[in-house]
């Protein structure tokens, strides 16, 4: 996503808003991999983590 800053003066400089990633290890198609998994999925339950034997 894209925005801008905006100083008090006024003066706009263009900005990205990045999406939070974190690495993980999760099951995925059957197999467990390292993935880069946003936190909104993480919170929401959308990625099912590794159980810890």
């Amino acid at each position: 996503m894209f925005g801008n800053n905006v100083s008090h003066a006024n003066n706009h400089t263009r900005r990205r808003w990045n999406p939070n990633l974190k690495k993980m290890q999760a099951v995925y198609r059957g197999k467990v991999q390292t993935l880069k998994v946003c936190t909104k999925c993480i919170k929401a339950g959308k990625v099912s983590k590794v159980p810890v034997n």
